[in-house]
């Protein structure tokens, strides 16, 4: 028997195989983006119908990234009393605060505990009072919240709500409803006709109950040009009552929440 020769008939069927198992999987890939492909199209276009079924406009673009997320679960700080504005020994400037070259460290320096760890919400933020939501994963928790309070052109005091985000509670891992599904919901069963949505944003939002820990879930918030917002649940699309930009609960510990 000539052995070189089986050898390589051997390697030359192996390469042949891998070949065939290479394009059976890339054929399936591209097919299934195809389809999500095709899905997100008409998910889009059925969204576009709707809106202008109610002379529904939006300002922004909505999210496309769409990661797996879960339930978390958060502790408040309970030194960080919201009921009392601390003022500010060093004032600072909101154009010092959002410039193009102020880096994490420079704001790590600032009186604020944690403030590195907070990302500002232009949605919600207005008359002087700037609103920067703490990030878990780069995503904001909507409900734990730095207020920046400011006069005559500085921010002279604040008020804070901190979290840790407690490690070891297993949750799973699920797949969110497409911010434009969500959209579409809110669009055809709550906004009234001519409405205009300003932003629309992914983050956690909770409940509070009486318990210094707190389980948040993963949602989809939409704000309407006249004040209302809408957090609606990510995982089945759940929508609460609209609350007013202005009149949201007190983000807070649970016995400051209850004063």
């Amino acid at each position: 028997m000539n052995w070189g020769r089986a050898k390589t008939i051997l390697i030359l069927s192996f390469l042949i195989l891998n070949m065939i198992l290479g394009f059976q999987m890339w054929s399936a890939k591209r097919s299934n983006q195809t389809e999500i492909a095709a899905d997100a199209s008409g998910t889009v276009e059925e969204l576009n119908r709707v809106l202008r079924s109610k002379n529904i406009r939006i300002t922004e673009d909505l999210p496309t990234d769409l990661p797996k997320m879960k339930v978390i679960t958060v502790k408040f700080d309970e030194n960080m009393k919201l009921d009392e504005e601390k003022p500010l020994k060093q004032p600072m400037t909101m154009t010092t605060i959002l410039g193009k070259g102020v880096s994490k460290e420079v704001q790590a320096r600032s009186e604020i505990p944690y403030f590195e760890m907070y990302q500002f919400d232009s949605a919600t933020s207005k008359n002087g009072v700037y609103l920067f939501n703490q990030t878990y994963n780069k995503l904001p928790l909507f409900d734990v919240k730095v207020e920046l309070y400011e006069h005559n052109g500085e921010i002279t005091s604040y008020r804070q709500a901190y979290v840790e985000v407690e490690s070891g509670v297993e949750q799973t891992e699920q797949k969110l409803i497409p911010a434009q599904l969500a959209v579409r919901s809110l669009v055809e069963n709550y906004l009234s006709e001519g409405s205009i949505i300003t932003d629309v944003r992914l983050g956690y939002h909770g409940q509070l109950y009486n318990s210094p820990t707190q389980p948040m879930f993963p949602h989809w918030r939409v704000t309407i040009d006249n004040g209302d917002i809408y957090y609606l649940q990510a995982f089945n699309g759940a929508v609460e009552p609209p609350q007013r930009g202005n009149d949201q609960p007190p983000f807070s510990t649970p016995e400051a929440s209850k004063k």
